[in-house]
């Protein structure tokens, strides 16, 4: 004899199984949720194209940025453009050619790249080449890897057409000298010292892609790696739900796999603003220090909302759109 639980056990058990022949994945029952979700918000209008980037910086990194994406091109090629000028600038100490160097006197930049379909790539503890996110970009699309490091990294530079070249500046160089003095290895993250230079981009036609580039910390152990070259926690791009990247002391956003979880976030419904302090407040419930350093995160979603939060005040971000280029105190956590 059936009885009601075991026709109700019975029920679901076959519609279980019925759905786990429709969708043998995980990934494609998501994508169904996604759909849905996409449904449900169809009426909302997209704002495009837009370009958004930490710090004041940005400003200039999106004017070049633009150009490409108001003449209709690629998102992807507009964040790699983008960038490219604030690695190029020797005034600026935290990324690319001028960056400050570890302790033993050496630049050494990581940066990574994604792209729309979910291509990656990266390199890390790369000298002697100013753009890491070209490289990175070459990691992506030319070889099988997603990151490439060290020695390999410069080969494979030089081996597609790089200049070779000395980036260590007569200033960061002083710098440097001033601080082997103490060799105090307790570096303060703020606009002095760590800043890495993020941007994301929809383009015309509703892709996104983003990309992140930094010489890291100040007189950082040799060999030292955070978060900027690694995808998920520097960056992570989701052409379905949205993008973002981090600033800030990139043990800490590695830890949490920030940029991911920003991601996912938008995915479950969040704006890119909640997303972002969602990822903040993370940091803050499962790591005790975070008082003592700064994280930001910036984010972009399908419908060209951005969005940034930091832990500390003082995070800025350019965003351009509806052909205006601004900049944005972010909100933070710590009142």
């Amino acid at each position: 004899m059936t009885t009601r639980r075991k026709f109700i056990v019975e029920t679901l058990t076959a519609a279980a199984a019925s759905a786990v022949s429709i969708y043998p994945s995980g990934r494609k029952i998501n994508k169904g949720l996604s759909s849905l979700g996409r449904a449900l918000n169809e009426s909302k209008s997209v704002n495009k194209p837009v370009v958004v980037s930490t710090w004041d910086f940005g400003i200039r990194a999106n004017e070049e940025a633009w150009k490409t994406l108001s003449a209709g091109g690629r998102a992807l090629d507009a964040v790699e453009k983008g960038v490219m000028i604030i690695e190029a600038d020797p005034s600026i100490t935290t990324v690319g050619y001028g960056g400050y160097p570890d302790r033993d006197g050496y630049v050494t930049l990581d940066a990574s790249i994604m792209d729309e379909f979910g291509n990656a790539g990266a390199v890390a503890f790369l000298q002697h080449i100013m753009h890491p996110v070209a490289v990175a970009r070459l990691v992506m699309e030319k070889t099988p890897h997603v990151m490439i490091v060290g020695e390999g990294a410069l080969q494979l530079a030089l081996a597609n057409g790089f200049k070779k070249m000395n980036l260590l500046t007569k200033d960061s160089k002083q710098a440097w000298k001033e601080w082997l003095k103490e060799s105090k290895y307790s570096p303060v993250i703020n606009r002095n010292n760590h800043d890495t230079i993020g941007m994301l981009a929809l383009d015309n036609n509703g892709n996104l892609s983003g990309t992140c580039t930094t010489s890291g910390i100040a007189f950082k152990y040799h060999g030292r790696v955070a978060d900027s070259a690694i995808i998920g926690a520097g960056l992570f791009v989701d052409n379905e739900a949205g993008a973002a990247t981090s600033t800030g002391l990139g043990e800490s956003v590695i830890k949490s796999v920030g940029s991911h979880l920003v991601v996912e976030q938008m995915r479950n419904g969040k704006s890119p603003k909640e997303a972002c302090e969602i990822a903040v407040k993370r940091i803050a419930e499962t790591q005790k220090d975070y008082k003592t350093f700064q994280v930001g995160y910036i984010a972009l979603n399908k419908h060209g909302e951005a969005g940034a939060f930091a832990i500390q005040k003082g995070f800025q971000y350019a965003l351009y759109k509806d052909g205006e280029n601004k900049l944005y105190d972010s909100d933070y956590l710590l009142k």
